[in-house]
C-alpha cells in the first residue's frame, strides 16, 4: 500500500516584535514512502520548521497538508503515529540507559516485547555492547546510534532527521549516514534529511532546496519524475 505526505500551498511565517517574518510562501511538495529526500539550503531559510510541517509536528500559517494511505486521504494529525524523528541534539533522557532509551516509544504503546526489539536494533546499529550505558557514557556517535534506533524500532513509514550529522566528527558521520540511509531502505521507510553538508545530501534520490521563501529540486534530482 502506497503512503506519501502531500503539502499544498503552505506558507510559514511568524511576528517578531511589530513585523511579520515569511519563511517560506505557496510551497507544494509530496514526499513518498520508499525514496529519501534531502533539504538544503542557508541557515534561517526555514528548513526545520518545514520539516515540522512535513511531519505533522507544526501546522502552516496558511495551506494544507494530507497524508495519503491507499485510498485513505487524511490530515497530517494521523501521521504522528507513524513517524520518528531524529533531532541534532539526540534528546536522549539522561537517566534511561540505551536499551531503555530505545524501547520508550514501544513500551508507551503498551508492547510488552519492547526490551526484546530493542536490543535487536541496538545490534543493528552496531551498539550490542552498549545496551546498559546511559547517554552520558556514550560518544556523540554512539548518541546519534541510539537515537536512529529509537526513531525506528517500531518501524515507521516516514523518518525525518534534523542535521542528524551536523555535532559529528566526519567519520561518525559516514557511519551514521551509512546505517541511516540502509535501515530506511530495509523498513522501506521515506527518509527526509535536512543538513548542510554535501556529501550527506548527495546520498538522497531526491534534493530540494530551500532559499529565498522558494523550493526547488536541483539538478541532480534524478528521481524528481517518479511518482508514489
Amino acid at each position: 500500500m502506497s503512503s506519501y505526505i502531500e503539502l499544498k500551498n503552505v506558507s510559514q511565517s511568524f511576528q517578531v516584535n511589530e513585523s511579520k517574518v515569511t519563511l517560506f510562501k505557496e510551497l507544494n511538495l509530496s514526499i513518498c514512502q520508499g525514496q529519501s529526500y534531502a533539504i538544503t539550503g542557508p541557515s534561517g531559510a526555514g528548513k526545520s520548521s518545514l520539516l515540522m510541517l512535513m511531519s505533522g509536528l507544526e501546522s502552516p500559517t496558511s495551506g494544507q497538508g494530507a497524508y495519503v494511505k491507499g485510498e485513505q486521504r487524511k490530515s497530517l494529525d494521523f501521521l504522528r503515529p507513524d513517524i520518528g524523528f531524529i533531532f541534532q541534539q539526540f534528546h536522549l533522557l539522561p537517566e534511561l540507559t540505551a536499551v531503555n532509551n530505545v524501547a520508550l516509544p514501544l513500551k508507551l504503546r503498551g508492547d510488552k516485547h519492547a526490551e526484546d526489539k530493542a536490543r535487536l536494533w541496538l545490534n543493528k546499529v552496531g551498539l550490542t555492547h552498549r545496551v546498559n550505558h546511559k547517554p552520558s557514557e556514550l560518544s556523540g556517535g554512539e548518541q546519534q546510534r541510539v537515537a536512529i534506533a529509537r526513531a525506528l524500532v517500531f518501524e515507521p513509514g516516514f523518518i525525518f532527521a534534523d542535521e542528524p550529522t551536523g555535532n559529528l566528527d566526519q567519520q561518525s558521520a559516514t557511519e551514521i549516514a551509512d546505517i541511516l540511509f540502509s535501515c530506511c531502505r530495509e523498513n522501506n521507510a521515506g527518509l527526509v534529511v535536512v543538513t548542510h553538508s554535501e556529501e550527506l545530501a548527495n546520498r538522497a534520490q531526491h534534493i530540494f532546496s530551500l532559499s529565498g521563501g522558494k523550493i526547488k529540486a536541483q539538478v541532480n534530482d534524478v528521481l524528481k519524475a517518479v511518482s508514489c
